[in-house]
């Protein structure tokens, strides 16, 4: 099966806690969707079927999938609420928290390749493979979450005072979500420490890019900072890249920090711009096909590069930083990655529902599987927790002097331009 680019997500931002507002959205349904309504087996059977043919898994994690077929077309559904707990149910016995069904407001709520209006409190969800806790990947920078100093990989253990033990991300985004100017209570775990957090909701305006020119003893610095792998982040990049070039850089650092991924699309066209050859990523999928993304030589710069990652760095940033790292074009500052790498495909049902399905794998260039192990940086330097909050609370900070994670990138990047300034012994008069 090949794996085609469009329409893949490779982080959260099809779990995110926002909701996405369409404009048009209409309540009607067409005539497949009242059909579906009327026969909810007819969704249980669609959704067995996509599994069938596309799950990365040829095993479905050792269930036998023709039994679980039997077994749910043998029950009797009244209403097509009937069917989405069956559908819930069936996916649950593979165990994949990336693999989920959406009704359809969550569907339409799925922040993917969309210029819609964003609501919510701008925290990026993941649900534990081992424990099924529900994990922080990224709270969105600027939003209510980031500004009250919720952090990556804090646990989310109540919402509202309501326990999320068993809980799935649908049910947690359901809980969280809610209109503009409203509050919600988040209990999260960070370490032996209970937090609470109340978040009022508010209109979410994502720009993925931004950067400035920073001095440096070799000579001027571009950082850029990506936040999000989005449909209009390649593009905001491109220009960001062109504008600092035409500044005369000597250096760059990009920043993936607390980036939790998007689009695989993105993260291929974004490498692209830092690497003008070699493998980027390779997809795999469940027959074993493996289908190569490479640079085509269109880099828009070839100048020294630092990435800084951390454990906010997820999926499409794992790709694009493994990818730099193994065709050695950049040195990666931090510390280690969120590590996933599974490929999902996201479809429309019948009815106006979704599902996300675990379609591949991904490696990176050297072949190297990063889920759950994730990548770890070249120089590792770790933050404080007060070093965290205070950087997320005070977002002006992040990229200067006072964020010692950037600080020494720039004396990475610094030694690096310095080594290629340096004259070689054939140039030497």
């Amino acid at each position: 099966m090949a794996i085609t680019k469009h329409g893949l997500v490779l982080g959260t931002t099809a779990v995110a806690v926002t909701a996405v507002t369409f404009t048009g959205a209409g309540l009607h349904l067409s005539q497949g969707q009242a059909f579906f309504q009327e026969s909810p087996k007819e969704l249980i059977d669609e959704v067995w079927q996509l599994i069938d043919r596309t799950y990365v898994d040829a095993t479905f994690n050792q269930v036998d999938w023709q039994e679980v077929r039997q077994d749910y077309l043998g029950r009797s559904y009244q209403t097509r609420e009937d069917a989405y707990v069956a559908i819930r149910e069936m996916l649950e016995s593979l165990e994949d928290p990336y693999t989920r069904f959406m009704d359809p407001q969550e569907f339409r709520d799925m922040q993917i390749d969309t210029s819609g209006e964003l609501t919510g409190v701008g925290i990026q969800l993941s649900q534990d493979e081992e424990t099924n806790e529900l994990v922080v990947m990224s709270p969105i920078e600027g939003t209510p979450a980031a500004d009250a100093g919720i952090l990556a990989r804090d646990v989310i253990i109540q919402i509202d005072g309501q326990t999320t033990e068993g809980m799935d991300v649908s049910g947690a985004v359901s809980l969280i979500r809610g209109p503009v100017g409203s509050s919600v209570t988040l209990t999260i775990r960070r370490g032996s420490q209970e937090l609470e957090f109340d978040l009022e909701r508010a209109r979410i305006e994502i720009h993925p890019v931004r950067y400035s020119v920073q001095q440096s003893p070799t000579g001027p610095v571009g950082y850029v900072r990506l936040n999000q792998f989005s449909a209009n982040a390649s593009e905001e990049m491109a220009q960001a890249i062109r504008d600092l070039e035409g500044q005369g850089m000597s250096g760059y650092i990009l920043d993936l920090r607390s980036n939790p991924g998007g689009l695989l699309d993105s993260s291929i066209t974004i490498a692209r711009m830092w690497l003008n050859e070699g493998v980027i990523v390779s997809t795999v999928s469940r027959q074993g096909v493996e289908e190569q993304q490479r640079a085509n030589r269109t880099a828009l710069t070839d100048k020294p590069l630092v990435v800084l990652v951390d454990g906010g760095s997820a999926s499409a940033s794992e790709i694009v930083s493994g990818a730099l790292q193994d065709n050695d074009r950049a040195t990666l500052v931090g510390t280690q990655t969120f590590g996933k790498g599974l490929v999902q495909s996201v479809r429309g049902l019948g009815d106006g529902s979704g599902i996300a399905i675990t379609v591949a794998r991904y490696l990176t260039p050297s072949g190297r599987d990063i889920n759950k192990s994730g990548i770890e940086p070249d120089v590792v330097i770790e933050l404080t927790d007060e070093q965290r909050i205070a950087l997320s609370q005070n977002l002006d900070q992040v990229g200067t002097q006072d964020d010692p994670q950037y600080v020494r990138a720039l004396e990475t990047l610094s030694q690096s331009i310095a080594q290629q300034q340096r004259p070689t012994a054939s140039s030497l008069p």
